[in-house]
């Protein structure tokens, strides 16, 4: 820019100096033509018949020293046109001369009066193009890295060969390589014109990268309170070289490295140093082609508080604002804490006093610590509070809701026009949205502060996706094919079915859920129905929910692979469920609440009870089902970044066998018929409890980064030992997690890194006592309406028992391995795990190994 500046400055004073060379001859009576070359005589003809400031009307621009352009090119590149009113000098002039200059085609342009008149003006700019980038060869690395090079540094055929581009591509390729280590890395470019084209040049580059160079030793001079180990243990990304090191390289990058300088310094200032400085650093050579980092410090002194003051405070007293600060005096001086504990660490769980006095409708309120006295090695803090009026919520808005209805994003909301501001209000709303699941998590409050007034306007605009999944699947599993096809409305309208105009295509919007989901093969089939209503009636968050299903299953053959239609076990069944939303202890717990009806009806189809086989009857369970739950979890229903869920469940039948006084021993006497028909009219009405508690939490390293925690159990008992467990409602331990076609009341556990249901001893009917922990690294990719990508890294335990006898947990089988999830609004949740199980199944003795697992459906 500064080149272009001049040359622009020396076009001009081109036009000009003509006219001051005829003014100095003339001074030095030196007005004789015939002493003046011939070149300039017809400057000087054309200095006479221009006068300096007037406004001519511009006749023609011709160019020369073109080589690959048009002149009109180049009259169209300035911006003038014949005809227009223009003054030389003038801006219009200099403007058309830092065009050409802009446009990146041209090395240099000049511009000269090539004819004058009394009312026009003719000019001629004399310009010398940019040569034109044809090829490009790269010698010293492989023809691949060439390739990727070429591209990433942008030398694309046609593009102009400016001085500029020579040396930000010399400069960028040793970066490169220097960012990778190699320290030594030469770069020398070349261009030479091409012969098959005008005005084109091909660029060769040499590199030289030289060895890879490592650190090997860091060195600290100056430090006593802090050993040179733990300085180099905060240095995250320079490393020093040593055997048996592969998670992390012993590379320079001079960039990494000032950050880990200034992470130094943020550790001594934790503990107190806060005058520590780093005096020097050297990069110093050995033979070995190594280097060594030589870092001298100065600690200084290790600082203590002497006092905390609160200035300004009415709201709330001293002792009060102390509790959220918890610094107490002679605490070592940390400048880091203090700051979050002021002005919050940037979560939204936060325990700040900014945030407190937010929290309370002191919008305009600034909290700032000073330091106002140093001695000897104490600091005394003052705590500025200008608290300022309270402020109300004027109005508040909702936009980018195309689909969904406001009254359903206003019933989640957690400010209302009138409430005293609240931060945390706010960040609650966040989250109340996000877990609708139909809108984007990135929700953007705009908080429009009204200061005279003492009032803020808040508008939350969100960005809708779909709320509809289609699952439209065929597999092959169990010696058969299988057909799927699931319909999920989560944002459904039932009081528009009947509108014809609210179908778009469905009737949408007022948050309630309607799935449809039939699946069938050779060996079953089932039917499904369910609805749920988030708000019933609208005003309190009180939810209806109602199923109904239908499933046949069949026996199969295990070495024909034939389907006995003789041998079946239907279910049919309704749910009718409501939950509420609690106030206490806090809002986020909610008690759900229903009651179940299963019918099965057995022909020939074998379950196990103790030492005999139920093959046939028709049992009924009618069932009580109770929850305590708390989510917090948030703000996002699919990658939640903060909060916890936990959930203790009940789920209960009446205890027949102790009220009737009917006798439920099975005679070993009795023939298998009689048993048979003695264990279905024991069974005939079902009775059981099961007992579950399941808890997670969610752990923030980054926006990006988060770790997952669980830990879940689950038992199913019985009221009469003469009874025993019930053939249904058992725990399946073991592989991908997701639920089957079977609907007994079984609940699958997954277990990655083991086949499905291995974990579980299945001669018995299934497990009556499981557990399960679980840590999964969470790290997202993408977050858009249209599709959420994160990948997953896991530990995972756990194990399932046929009673308390056999129960230990610490006795588990154990595995660990990576994978992916690919949330899409149509289709759900779709993913792939690789898992590795370190223990045996039941009954064997080799290891499970490497087993990958598919995952669709609702799993997150």
């Amino acid at each position: 820019m500064e080149k272009q500046a001049n040359r622009l400055q020396n076009s001009i004073a081109v036009v000009l100096g003509f006219t001051a060379l005829f003014f100095t001859l003339l001074a030095n009576g030196q007005t004789n033509t015939d002493s003046i070359p011939p070149v300039l005589k017809d400057s000087i003809a054309l200095t006479k018949s221009f006068e300096k400031g007037k406004e001519y009307i511009l006749g023609g621009i011709s160019v020369i020293g073109l080589k690959k352009f048009s002149e009109e090119t180049v009259r169209v590149f300035t911006g003038l046109k014949t005809g227009q009113s223009i003054k030389i000098p003038g801006d219009k002039l200099t403007s058309a001369i830092k065009k050409l200059y802009e446009s990146k085609q041209f090395s240099n342009v000049d511009v000269y009066l090539e004819k004058v008149d009394s009312t026009s003006i003719y000019l001629q700019f004399d310009v010398q193009e940019l040569p034109q980038l044809n090829a490009v060869k790269i010698v010293g690395i492989s023809k691949s890295k060439s390739k990727d090079l070429i591209k990433d540094a942008e030398l694309k055929t046609g593009a102009m060969v400016t001085d500029n581009l020579i040396v930000t591509t010399k400069n960028y390729i040793e970066k490169t390589y220097t960012d990778k280590g190699y320290l030594k890395t030469k770069v020398n470019l070349f261009t030479q014109k091409d012969s098959s084209d005008i005005n084109t040049v091909n660029m060769s580059i040499l590199i030289d990268k030289g060895n890879k160079i490592k650190i090997k030793n860091i060195n600290f001079i100056g430090n006593k309170s802090l050993s040179s180990k733990k300085l180099r243990k905060a240095m995250k990304n320079t490393k020093r070289r040593f055997f048996g090191r592969f998670w992390k390289g012993s590379k320079y990058i001079e960039d990494d490295y000032r950050e880990d300088l200034e992470s130094i310094l943020k550790m001594y200032s934790v503990l107190g140093y806060r005058d520590a400085r780093i005096l020097s650093d050297e990069l110093t050579w050995n033979n070995d082609n190594t280097i060594n980092l030589d870092i001298k410090l100065e600690e200084g002194k290790q600082y203590r508080f002497s006092e905390v003051l609160f200035v300004g405070n009415k709201e709330y007293t001293d002792e009060f604002l102390n509790q959220f600060l918890r610094i107490e005096k002679g605490d070592i001086y940390n400048g880091v804490v203090l700051k979050e504990r002021v002005s919050g660490d940037g979560t939204p769980t936060s325990e700040d006093l900014s945030t407190l006095y937010q929290d309370n409708g002191f919008l305009f309120s600034s909290v700032n610590a000073v330091e106002t006295k140093v001695e000897n090695d104490s600091i005394t803090v003052e705590i500025r509070i200008r608290e300022d009026e309270k402020a109300t919520i004027k109005k508040v808005t909702v936009t980018g809701n195309d689909k969904t209805n406001d009254h359903v994003l206003f019933r989640e909301l957690r400010v209302k026009p009138g409430d005293l501001f609240s931060r945390s209000a706010i960040i609650r709303s966040i989250r109340e949205i996000g877990q609708l699941g139909f809108f984007d998590q990135n929700v953007t409050p705009d908080v429009l502060p009204d200061y005279q007034n003492k009032t803020a306007d808040i508008n939350f605009n969100v960005v809708e996706k779909g709320g509809s999944q289609i699952e439209l699947q065929g597999g092959y599993g169990g010696g058969s094919f299988i057909g799927t096809l699931g319909l999920s409305f989560n944002n459904f309208s039932f009081r528009n079915m009947f509108n014809k105009a609210a179908y778009k295509p469905l009737p949408m919007g007022d948050g309630q859920t309607l799935s449809i989901r039939l699946q069938s093969s050779r060996t079953f089939n089932t039917y499904s129905f369910s609805f749920a209503e988030p708000w019933l009636g609208g005003k309190k968050p009180k939810s209806l929910s109602f199923s109904i299903y239908s499933s046949n299953q069949y026996q199969i053959n295990p070495q024909t692979f034939d389907v006995d239609k003789n041998q079946s076990l239907g279910i049919i069944g309704a749910t009718l469920g409501l939950g509420q939303r609690l106030k206490r202890p806090d809002d986020f717990f909610q008690l759900s609440q229903s009651i179940s009806y299963q019918s099965f009806k057995l022909n020939n189809y074998g379950f196990r009870v103790g030492s005999a086989i139920l093959s046939n009857g028709t049992l009924n369970n009618l069932a009580y089902n109770v929850s305590l739950s708390r989510n917090s979890a948030g703000p996002s229903l699919i990658f939640p970044t903060y909060g916890s869920e936990f959930t203790i469940a009940v789920k209960a039948t009446f205890p027949y066998s102790l009220l009737n006084g009917k006798d439920y021993t099975v005679d070993d006497s009795l023939s298998d018929i009689e048993k048979n028909a003695k264990i279905a009219d024991n069974y005939k009405w079902l009775e059981y409890y099961k007992v579950s508690a399941k808890g997670k939490w969610y752990t923030s390293f980054t926006d990006k980064l988060v770790l997952m925690t669980n830990i879940e159990t689950g038992f199913l008992g019985y009221y009469n030992e003469e009874v025993g467990h019930t053939p249904f409602e058992r725990y399946f331990v073991g592989g991908d997690g997701v639920a089957a076609f079977q609907l007994d009341g079984r609940e699958t556990i997954g277990l990655r890194g083991y086949e499905n249901s291995r974990l579980t001893p299945l001669q018995n009917g299934g497990g009556t006592l499981y557990n399960k922990y679980q840590l999964e690294l969470r790290y997202s990719i993408t977050d858009t309406p249209s599709a959420s990508i994160y990948t997953v890294g896991f530990l995972e335990a756990g194990n399932s028992y046929d009673n308390f006898v056999d129960f230990n947990p610490f006795e588990v089988k154990r595995s660990a391995g990576l994978g992916i999830r690919v949330f899409m609004p149509a289709f759900g949740l779709l993913g792939i795990d690789f898992a590795h199980g370190f223990d045996p199944l039941l009954g064997q003795l080799i290891k499970s190994g490497w087993q990958t697992h598919f995952i669709i459906g609702r799993q997150f």
